[in-house]
This record gives structure tokens, C-alpha cells and sequence, in this order.
């Protein structure tokens, strides 16, 4: 079976999308444990910037180096690549973690959350109504509100939620949000000419320099590196090199709202992650968390079981 035939099988999609959901949901937890370690304070956002921006980095030449021993050649752009890159790295890195943390800084972790959970349904809106790369249908819609409601459930607290908003607190977190859903419409549509995997790589590596170089200048600084940390560092370059270049590679062979569905998942993971390395919130599985897994699910299987009938 042909590379693309198999990248189009549901079962295909779905293994290696949770994959990548389950990454980037462990990152969540081991951001906050990477903090602790280097005894980042959590209103140090100069600070938080500067690991942003060590880890992409890192991330990129990771990327690279994986890519170029899995394609037996040196993973190097094409000319005609660079305006892609630098365009995806604005959209996937900068401008996403910049916003994401400066908002972060003045909204609650819960809301933080929750916003960020829309970039699934901000991705298909998008890529339906702006790029007219498919349909939207009645399924994708409630599959996206289920997976919604999913994500509010496993962020809400016992004490619940207000509805207290700032531009510079869950604005900035919304743009966070639009600016990745743009990434994901623009790597599908950049990934029809280039290797998804040479444009993560290059698009990390230029982001996480701006992101160091944007850190440096707010007054960030971080000193306190040893082995615990490094390899907390390490792993959180990895799981972004493997996750986005994943992610890049299904988008190519398939249409968003397949792919990004399952990005609901990703809060979801966080939360039960958290629970269990951090001993945040009650148990990991309480009712409430497979309640809110059961809906993300459903809307996963809502958009997919319908996608070959309405498109």
C-alpha cells in the first residue's frame, strides 16, 4: 500500500494523531515541572519566553537531524521554501507562544485552557469558510461542540468559572489560538509543494531564535541548568519535534478537520497528566474527566464517521 493510501486510513489517522495529542498533552504538565526546576517564578515571563524559545530551537535541530537520518539526505529548503517557513514560523512559534504566554500571565489557567480548546474549531472554521479546502457541515459542527464542551468539562473547577475578560488576558490567549489554527490551514496548504518535515524543522529553529532573542530583550534569564533539567529541556524539544512533524504529515494526506479534531484531545490528556505527575485537582480519572474524555471522543467520532458522506 502506497504511503498516502495508508496515512488516509481512519485507523492510520487515529493512532497517530492521539500520538501526537498525548505529546503535546504531556507537555503541559512538564512545562510546569520544567519551571520548578529551573526555578522559573510563574509571573517570570521574560523568563518563560526564553525556555520557549530554547526549547524550539532545540526542537528544530532535532526535527532536522530525525528527518534527515529517516530520508538518508541532509534536510536543507528549497529557495522557494523560505517565505513558508519564516510565514509559519510567525504563525506556529512566535506569535502563538508569545501571545499564549503574555495572556496566560494575566487570565486563570482554567480559562487559559479552555480558550486554547477552540483552536480545533477556529482550524476548521478557517480552512472551510476562508481557504474553501473543504466543506463545513452540520457534523463537523456538533462534532466540534461536543469535543468543546469536553474540554470545558475536564478545565472546570469545583468553584466553576467567571466570566471576568481582559484584552490582555484572554484576548491575548485567543489570538494564541487563531494564530495556530492559521498554522495548521497554512502547513496543509504549504505541504502540497514541500516536506512537511523539513518546514517543522526550519519553522522551530527561526521561531525559537526570535522567541529567545524576544525573551532576552524583556529581561529574561535562565541559569539554573543541571542534568534534571536539561533532560526535562530535551524532552520537551523532542515531543514537539515529533508531535508537529506528525501532525504536518497528516495534514498533507488529509483534510483538517480529520486532523485537527483531535486536537480536543490535547487539553484533555493535560489535565489527566497533571493529575498524575503533579497531583493537581482531584483523582486523574474521576467521574467528571471521563465524562469530559467520553464527549472529546464522541466529537472525534461525529466529524470522522460523517466526513465520507458530506464531502
Amino acid at each position: 500500500m502506497k504511503p498516502q493510501k495508508l496515512l488516509q486510513k481512519p485507523i492510520i489517522v487515529g493512532i497517530l494523531a492521539l500520538i501526537c495529542c498525548g505529546l503535546w498533552g504531556s507537555a503541559f504538565p512538564c512545562i510546569k515541572i520544567g519551571y520548578q526546576l529551573l526555578e522559573i517564578p510563574s509571573d517570570a515571563v521574560g523568563d518563560q519566553i526564553v525556555f520557549a524559545g530554547y526549547r524550539f530551537a532545540l526542537a528544530g535541530v532535532l526535527t532536522i537531524l530525525l528527518g534527515s537520518i529517516l530520508q538518508r539526505k541532509l534536510l536543507l529548503p528549497r529557495k522557494q521554501a523560505a517565505g513558508k517557513i519564516f510565514h509559519l514560523s510567525l504563525l506556529q512559534t512566535v506569535i502563538q507562544y508569545l501571545f499564549f504566554y503574555m495572556g496566560l500571565a494575566h487570565t486563570s489557567g482554567v480559562k487559559g485552557a479552555i480558550i486554547v480548546g477552540t483552536n480545533s474549531l477556529l482550524a476548521i472554521l478557517i480552512a472551510s469558510l476562508l481557504f474553501r479546502q473543504e466543506k463545513l457541515t452540520l457534523p463537523k459542527l456538533i462534532g466540534c461542540m461536543v469535543g468543546l464542551i469536553g474540554v470545558i468539562l475536564a478545565n472546570l473547577s469545583s468553584g466553576g468559572i467567571d466570566f471576568d475578560l481582559s484584552f490582555q488576558g484572554e484576548g491575548f490567549v485567543f489570538i494564541s489560538a487563531i494564530s495556530y489554527a492559521f498554522s495548521s490551514v497554512y502547513l496543509k496548504k504549504y505541504s502540497k509543494d514541500e516536506d512537511p518535515v523539513m518546514l517543522s524543522g526550519y519553522q522551530f529553529l527561526l521561531g525559537g531564535i526570535i522567541l529567545t532573542g524576544t525573551g532576552l530583550c524583556m529581561g529574561g534569564r535562565i541559569t539554573n541548568f543541571h542534568w534534571d533539567s536539561s533532560l526535562m529541556l530535551i524532552y520537551l524539544a523532542f515531543l514537539s519535534a515529533v508531535a508537529y512533524s506528525l501532525w504536518g504529515i497528516l495534514l498533507k494526506y488529509n483534510p483538517v478537520s480529520k486532523v485537527t479534531i483531535y486536537g480536543f484531545m490535547n487539553p484533555v490528556i493535560g489535565v489527566l497528566l497533571s493529575a498524575i505527575l503533579l497531583g493537581e485537582g482531584e483523582q486523574a480519572f474521576s467521574l467528571k474527566n471521563i465524562f469530559a474524555l467520553v464527549l472529546v471522543s464522541l466529537g472525534i467520532f461525529i466529524v470522522n464517521r460523517f466526513q465520507s458522506k458530506t464531502e
